[in-house]
């Protein structure tokens, strides 16, 4: 462990400044600009402050945790930095994205951007919070960011939808509602049956799915989530904070508020 080691070599340090005894070759020796806590340490010196340090930890075992919580703490800490630097870096074209479908109003004053797969079963859950949420604020701008990370069957669903937003852009979101409302496997035929159970053309559906464009988007959504650290789905972007994982409804509408009050 690190900590171990860095103790080890402190201790070390300090036994030398105070006065290790030197061996006999060195202290014949002419004196040097380096100091004696810098030397290097005889094996039989090494193995000691080893064991000395060892014998400390088990004694001390408190400041073995102290000290990994304080390295988790500065880890969240720098991750969180790093999110918010990515988030404003890439803020464009994670809002702004003509590619990426949008639901609720369109001048709304916060915009939500939500990372999501038709496979994963917390999107499914959290969606019909998001569905009361568009409804009853009213003056949310949603983007839909198709997110397929969890096999071919993401993927085949998410062409779908994307094609859709393309082609015939108001039934964008009956299409998600229903491929989010959908259990079991999402194969080609079945995601087009869903298509014409929602009034699509399922032949218009099939030729969208090979759109370059379909493919330019999701592999541009994917960079992107790389790049601002969503490792999972669903993530939610707030007011410029990144919310990895299913919230519910009241959370979204404290982070809302949140959000509103620092605008």
């Amino acid at each position: 462990m690190r900590f171990i080691r860095l103790v080890s070599l402190g201790l070390a340090m300090l036994v030398f400044a105070v006065g290790a005894p030197a061996s006999p070759r060195a202290a014949d020796k002419p004196e040097t600009a380096q100091s004696p806590a810098t030397r290097a340490m005889a094996p039989e010196q090494k193995a000691a402050f080893e064991a000395l340090i060892r014998e400390y930890i088990l004694d001390h075992p408190d400041v073995v945790v102290e000290s990994l919580q304080r390295w988790q703490e500065r880890q969240k800490a720098e991750s969180e930095e790093n999110a918010r630097a990515a988030l404003a870096e890439h803020r464009d074209l994670l809002e702004n994205n003509p590619a990426a479908p949008v639901a609720g109003n369109p001048e709304g004053d916060i915009t939500v951007v939500e990372f999501f797969d038709y496979r994963c079963g917390y999107c499914k859950r959290v969606f019909p919070a998001i569905q009361e949420l568009i409804e009853t604020d009213g003056n949310i701008r949603y983007v839909f960011k198709e997110f397929p990370i969890l096999g071919p069957d993401s993927k085949i669903a998410s062409r779908a939808a994307q094609a859709v937003w393309f082609s015939n852009p108001d039934r964008y979101l009956d299409f998600h509602a229903a491929l989010m409302g959908a259990r079991g496997a999402l194969s080609e035929d079945r995601v087009l049956d869903i298509a014409a159970k929602v009034g699509l053309d399922r032949d218009t559906v099939k030729k969208g799915m090979d759109d370059p464009r379909v493919a330019e988007t999701l592999a541009s959504n994917l960079g992107l989530g790389r790049a601002l650290g969503v490792n999972g789905t669903p993530a939610f972007v707030i007011g410029g904070q990144l919310v990895p994982g299913a919230i519910d409804l009241d959370t979204m509408k404290e982070l809302l508020a949140e959000a509103r009050r620092n605008t």
